[in-house]
């Protein structure tokens, strides 16, 4: 049995072998790279956790569940450790819907084009409470930001949810409306991210959902990979918003919560989850899309990580929790040093 690695050495070189199960811990004993040219976190060292992550990914009954995906983990310099699992399907710089995880995006355009001051109508908006629930996951190429939330009913307010978190891309499609995004189509909102957060930040929306889904943004794992480095190195500040003010959303749990799709206590804040759950949760900021991509930055802020790959045959978000629940052994492993 064997399985294809990606090996970054201190050197900066990569290089793959197909090799058995077996002799990775060995290889990456071999081979592994420090962080920073020597393991100076505590705990075990990097070659060790390396080789947890990618038998883990390999191995673990939860992602065998989610196979074939690519996965990486990283620091603020670069990359530690990746695969591609099960097959070549998805590598590092595989296009695909991202669905939910342009939420974290717009939470960092949101912070930029602010300059890291937020009104109280900001927050209301990034944390889903502003009162706009009704809109589907759709819209057409043909739309702007403003048609398309005029449409289909998308744009309907409902008072009682104001101050309440509601899981909808429609808080975030009204505030795109009230903030110079009314007339953008899909490239414009792609334009508009890029001269925000970067033009090495690659991404595309085919239309101009902006919290995603049906038509909304298209990356990669490499490119979604630059702009979690960005906030680990403190060079956007959404770096300084993470968690900020955060909000409970379970139902029957938080008493301002109406709806989440997640079935875990978790909070919410500026477009991104806080995976704070007291009984799964290890504080981890994240955003998962519904089709499988999920984005993570551990709780130290220390390492980022991704799981990549696109399935749009379960609704309501489950291959994002899938690829999490997975994700989050891969993280686990890597941290520890202890396959999971």
């Amino acid at each position: 049995m064997g399985t294809t690695i990606k090996i970054t050495t201190a050197g900066a070189q990569t290089f793959y072998r197909f090799i058995p199960l077996l002799l990775v811990a060995g290889l990456a004993a071999a081979c592994g790279r420090s962080s920073s040219g020597g393991d100076s976190t505590p705990g075990p060292d990097t070659t060790t956790r390396i080789a947890a992550a990618q038998q883990t990914a390999t191995l673990n009954t939860q992602c065998q569940a989610v196979s074939p995906f690519y996965y990486e983990i990283g620091d603020k310099t670069g990359t530690i450790a990746s695969g591609s699992i099960g097959g070549n399907t998805y590598t590092a710089t595989t296009q695909m819907n991202i669905a939910s995880a342009s939420k974290w995006l717009f939470g960092a355009y949101v912070t930029e084009v602010r300059a890291g001051v937020l009104s109280a109508s900001d927050i209301q908006a990034t944390h889903m409470q502003s009162g706009y629930v009704s809109m589907g996951d759709v819209c057409l190429a043909s739309e702007t930001v403003a048609s398309c939330f005029a449409a289909r009913g998308n744009d309907t307010y409902t008072p009682a949810s104001v101050g309440r978190f509601h899981y909808n891309g429609g808080n975030f499609q009204k505030w795109g409306v009230d903030n110079g995004m009314a007339s953008m189509t899909g490239p414009q909102i792609a334009s508009a991210y890029q001269a925000v957060l970067g033009s090495d930040i690659a991404v595309t929306f085919n239309a101009p959902l902006i919290a995603g889904g049906i038509g909304g943004a298209n990356m990669s794992a490499e490119g979604y990979a630059i702009f979690l480095r960005k906030i680990l190195n403190g060079q956007l500040r959404i770096a300084s918003f993470l968690g900020y003010q955060k909000t409970c959303t379970l139902p029957g749990v938080c008493p301002t919560a109406d709806y989440s799709p997640s079935t875990e206590a978790l909070n919410y804040s500026i477009g991104h989850w806080v995976e704070d759950d007291p009984v799964a949760g290890d504080g981890t900021f994240s955003s998962a899309g519904g089709f499988g991509f999920y984005p993570w930055i551990d709780s130290t802020k220390t390492y980022y990580g991704i799981l990549a790959r696109e399935d749009t045959n379960v609704s309501g978000g489950g291959n994002g929790f899938a690829s999490a629940t997975c994700g989050r052994n891969i993280r686990k492993a890597f941290v520890t040093g202890v396959v999971q």
